[in-house]
């Protein structure tokens, strides 16, 4: 019994962007992303980011390459916790979103996204969050730092609550 009870809590509810529409009207979108499964999580957003003007910023590889194929998409450095690349991907993010001047920039996370989305607070872009579906009980490293800074902030387990209290739960993305 107690473990059907602890199986029946991770049962999802549908990932719903809706009531935060107000942050996307009208404006372009950036999706900033690492490849794999950050990529896979914001595929899953496409029924909402598809009804606006966008673009994604991430590295390059062969999912990403596939996906350049179909949308408009950036490379940048892989940051890879290596200050030097990370410096470069930071200045490569500044520079896309500058010439590209999204109003808002939603992201799944990860090294390149975290990237994107500490430039474009410094440019003054409003931030949108989604810690990953990998995290069902504790934080991980891009979530935390972007927890402090993003307009609005989702997790995806009932779980994270106690460490995102201002944040929104989004249920799953998938």
């Amino acid at each position: 019994m107690a473990k059907e009870a602890r199986k029946a809590r991770f049962i999802p509810i549908k990932f719903n962007l809706r009531p935060y529409k107000a942050l996307m009207m009208e404006k372009k979108i950036c999706l900033a992303c690492s490849a794999g499964g950050h990529l896979a999580e914001m595929l899953q957003l496409r029924e909402f980011y598809g009804k606006h003007e966008h673009f994604f910023i991430t590295f390059r590889r062969a999912d990403t390459e596939s996906l350049a194929e179909k949308e408009k998409v950036f490379f940048a450095e892989l940051p890879r916790r290596n200050p030097l690349a990370t410096a470069q991907s930071f200045f490569q993010c500044l520079d896309i979103l500058r010439r590209e001047n999204p109003g808002v920039i939603i992201s799944t996370g990860a090294d390149l996204g975290l990237i994107a989305c500490i430039a474009g607070k410094i440019l003054g872009k409003k931030i949108v969050f989604i810690e990953s579906f990998c995290r069902p009980y504790k934080p991980g490293i891009s979530g935390k730092i972007a927890y402090k800074f993003a307009d609005l902030f989702i997790y995806q387990w009932k779980e994270l609550e106690q460490y995102y209290p201002k944040g929104i739960f989004g249920g799953s993305i998938f």
